[in-house]
C-alpha cells in the first residue's frame, strides 16, 4: 500500500476515533449531573453514550491497526520517537477500553464519580493528542 494512503486512513482514523474520546467523557459530565429522578434523561444520556462506545471502538482498532503497521512497514519500527508513540497509543486503548467499564458501571447504577472528575477525566486524550502530533511532527528522538 503506498505510504500517502496509509498515512491519510490512518489519520482518518485517529480523528474519528479521538471524537469518540473526547465526546464520551461529555456525555459522562452530563450522566454525573443528572438527578436520580430523571430517569428519562438518564437513559437517552445512556443511550447515547453506549451507541457512541460502540461506533468508535472499531475506529479505534483500525486507527491502531494502521498505526502499528505504518510503524513497521515504513519506519521500521525504529527511533524513539515511534515507541513513545505507540507507547501513547496503548495508553489510549487502555482509556478507551476504561470508558467502557465507566459506561457499565453508568448502566448498572453503580458510579462512583462526580461531574468533576469526569470534566479532568475528559482532558486526558487531549494531552496525549498533544504529545503525540509533537512525535509525529518533530520525531525528537
Amino acid at each position: 500500500m503506498n505510504m500517502l494512503i496509509l498515512k491519510a486512513l490512518h489519520i482518518f482514523f485517529v480523528i474519528s476515533w479521538f471524537a469518540g474520546l473526547f465526546y464520551l467523557p461529555r456525555i459522562f459530565v452530563n450522566l454525573a449531573m443528572t438527578p436520580p429522578e430523571s430517569a428519562a434523561e438518564r437513559e437517552r444520556l445512556l443511550l447515547m453514550a453506549g451507541k457512541l462506545y460502540r461506533f468508535m471502538t472499531p475506529l479505534g482498532i483500525l486507527a491502531l491497526a494502521l498505526g502499528l503497521w505504518s510503524g513497521i512497514v515504513f519506519w521500521g519500527f525504529s527511533g524513539g520517537w515511534i515507541h513513545t508513540k505507540t507507547l501513547l497509543a496503548a495508553f489510549l486503548a487502555a482509556y478507551h477500553l476504561y470508558c467502557g467499564r465507566l459506561l457499565r458501571a453508568f448502566a448498572a447504577g453503580g458510579n462512583r464519580h462526580g461531574h468533576v472528575w469526569f470534566r479532568w477525566f475528559n482532558e486526558i486524550p487531549v494531552l496525549v493528542l498533544l504529545m503525540a502530533v509533537f512525535l509525529a511532527v518533530l520525531k525528537p528522538f
